[in-house]
């Protein structure tokens, strides 16, 4: 599928899964197994898929697989058609839910499978964001920046996978862009939410909005360099509730300990 290679999961040179020939011998292997009842089979192509057409391809080879399987008296029950399905960040075009669930059943309409999804980020994706601060800004002649509280241990997906994340001031102040890498406090020139991008030209103090932060965001913080994870806030209208709070330096030692002979 055309997705990130690190978010790939279903080509030949990716370490998860096996072939369908493979596949075909392990069930064979399972059946001779007195402890085991195979009921069903799993499949996962990738992730922040924008087309249904790899869904579709990875449909019409897994019924094969079925079809040999019951040739041989393994009936398949289940089928988990893992997660996936892309979001729009930028400007990607991903299929609307309805357009995802066509092409499923009608890929399926001729077995009696109870099938399984796993949606994660079409679900979770575009409702969160990350509210960050700017503190500074500086300009080295070749380069201007935008320098934040929030660091690529907040949110690592620019970082890890040079993934766009658009950038809107909460209040806004102003029609001015101005080309900048916006970036965080960690001593990494890896540390950054935006690079060479034109984003609002936002003073000192103001609040800014990480969009699309919602998945594989939390998820994905860390300690990094001793810095403490941020509180997740859940909204509803004009409500709101602090669902993780947000951690004090004394989380980051809690657990740990000194050990007795450093002591001697």
């Amino acid at each position: 599928p055309q997705t990130h290679p690190y978010i790939s999961t279903g080509l030949k040179k990716n370490k998860f899964g096996i072939d369908t020939k493979t596949a075909l011998e392990g069930y064979k292997s399972a059946k001779s197994l007195k402890n085991i009842k195979i009921i069903g089979i799993d499949c996962h192509i990738g992730s922040q898929i924008t087309q249904v057409q790899p869904f579709k391809d990875a449909l019409k080879s897994l019924v094969s697989l079925i079809s040999e399987l019951k040739k041989i008296g393994i009936q398949i029950k289940y089928l988990d058609m893992g997660g996936g399905l892309g979001i729009k960040y930028d400007d990607e075009s991903p299929p609307q839910l309805n357009e995802y669930a066509k092409a499923i059943v009608e890929s399926l309409k001729d077995t009696d499978l109870q099938l399984i999804l796993e949606p994660g980020r079409v679900i979770v994706g575009n409702a969160g964001i990350l509210i960050t601060r700017a503190l500074f800004r500086k300009s080295t002649g070749a380069k201007k920046f935008i320098i934040v509280d929030a660091g690529m241990n907040d949110l690592l997906r620019p970082t890890l996978y040079d993934a766009f994340h658009a950038i809107w001031p909460v209040v806004k102040s102003g029609d001015e862009f101005v080309k900048a890498d916006i970036v965080g406090p960690i001593c990494e020139s890896s540390d950054f939410l935006a690079a060479d991008r034109q984003v609002p030209d936002v003073k000192n103090g103001d609040l800014i909005a990480v969009m699309s932060a919602g998945a594989y965001g939390f998820a994905m913080s860390s300690n990094y360099c001793s810095r403490l994870r941020v509180a997740e806030v859940m909204v509803k209208d004009d409500r709101f509730h602090v669902v993780t709070q947000r951690q004090g330096y004394e989380d980051l030692v809690r657990g740990e300990s000194a050990p007795s002979f450093l002591k001697d």
